[in-house]
């Protein structure tokens, strides 16, 4: 779901995008959008911006993929063009217009993806319970609590 049809009640043609980005993104990767648990990422579009800022989009590829094509230049690009459709702002997506022909002509020059809607990273804030235990108390530094009893 796009974030601005999630957080306003918005919808517009570039909502679709989105969703079609997240769909591509999983069947590049192999993975849902939820259920990296294993990774400090939230979701897979989180997961996938982490990869690409540092150059490591390839251990995005689900390696059934790997194995079919003989391209991975062409599964790269999917990834582009899956980071373009999820980009925070509708302004900056592209159309799906857009979309098919970044796929059916390969060459196409793609400009860098913007950071990707709800890829925050975990921060987690610690606590030092009575016992000198450390305990996480927030996911996304949005609410802190204090896990104490009265």
């Amino acid at each position: 779901m796009s974030p601005e049809y999630a957080l306003e009640g918005i919808f517009s043609i570039k909502s679709d995008v989105f969703s079609f980005g997240v769909l591509l993104l999983e069947i590049v990767s192999g993975k849902k959008n939820t259920g990296l648990y294993r990774t400090d990422s939230l979701n897979l579009l989180g997961y996938a911006w982490d990869l690409w800022t540092s150059n490591r989009t390839l251990e995005l590829i689900d390696p059934i993929l790997e194995d079919e094509y003989s391209s991975k230049h062409m599964l790269l690009r999917y990834v582009n063009i899956a980071l373009l459709c999820v980009q925070e702002s509708a302004d900056d997506r592209p159309t799906m217009n857009d979309v098919v022909s970044m796929l059916t002509n390969e060459a196409a020059a793609l400009l860098p993806p913007k950071q990707p809607a709800f890829s925050f990273v975990r921060n987690t804030v610690t606590s030092t319970s009575s016992t000198g235990k450390t305990e996480d108390c927030s996911v996304n530094q949005v609410t802190i609590s204090i896990l104490e009893a009265r």
